[in-house]
């Protein structure tokens, strides 16, 4: 299912750049509103701060190879937001509604029914988010777009996309499976090698021995 998704990513990246004129009711949106798009393998967050302004934390590329203004003002394709996750550059932002959108459907409010914190008020939501606008030191799973909408309107930076997808990996990872294979290719490359001693083959029986406890 993930390979599936990574590689149908390609094809919606270029179809979201031809479809980005979507129309949304701008009324439906308050000052301070929490909003949340399908983008690339994850969900996008930002913050709606009134006349068709939405904050929102977002890699991108182009400011460290392009000077060019206006067209890092432009809205942030999907290959420019992956190849500024792999970069760890971004920023917090104010784009339109329609480019922050990028051709999917906008939920509104989503996390108040998922977080226990009761949300602030909305302009209190909108002027911390207007607090961080500029550069920022970005981290997939530590400080992310959605660590930076949860602070603004709950007043916790967390992230649940990272502690589901940390979840999944320690499941993958942690796993009995993992344990055996670990084992099989330590003792495979050990005897490829032709150096069978307690030395090589202790840290391979400990590791997998630990994953198999783990799990």
């Amino acid at each position: 299912m993930f390979l599936f998704q990574l590689l149908n990513f390609f094809y919606v990246a270029s179809k979201k750049e031809e479809d980005g004129d979507s129309k949304h009711d701008l009324s439906l949106y308050k000052r301070g509103d929490l909003l949340e798009v399908p983008r690339t393998l994850f969900t996008h967050f930002g913050i709606y701060l009134g006349d068709n302004r939405v904050a929102h934390l977002i890699p991108d590329i182009l400011p460290v190879i392009s000077k060019n203004k206006s067209a890092i003002a432009k809205m942030v394709t999907n290959n420019r937001l992956l190849l500024g996750v792999l970069a760890k550059i971004a920023s917090v932002r104010v784009d339109s509604v329609v480019d922050f959108a990028y051709g999917s459907e906008i939920l509104i409010n989503h996390m108040d029914k998922v977080c226990s914190q009761p949300p602030l008020d909305g302009d209190e939501v909108a002027r911390r988010a207007e607090k961080f606008l500029g550069s920022v030191t970005y981290s997939l799973l530590w400080y992310n777009c959605e660590h930076y909408v949860m602070y603004c309107r709950y007043g916790m930076a967390i992230s649940y996309q990272t502690y589901q997808f940390c979840t999944t990996v320690r499941k993958i990872v942690c796993s009995r499976m993992s344990a055996y294979l670990t084992a099989l290719c330590g003792v495979g490359a050990v005897l490829y090698a032709g150096c069978v001693t307690p030395l090589t083959v202790l840290p391979t029986l400990l590791i997998s021995f630990t994953i198999w406890m783990a799990a």
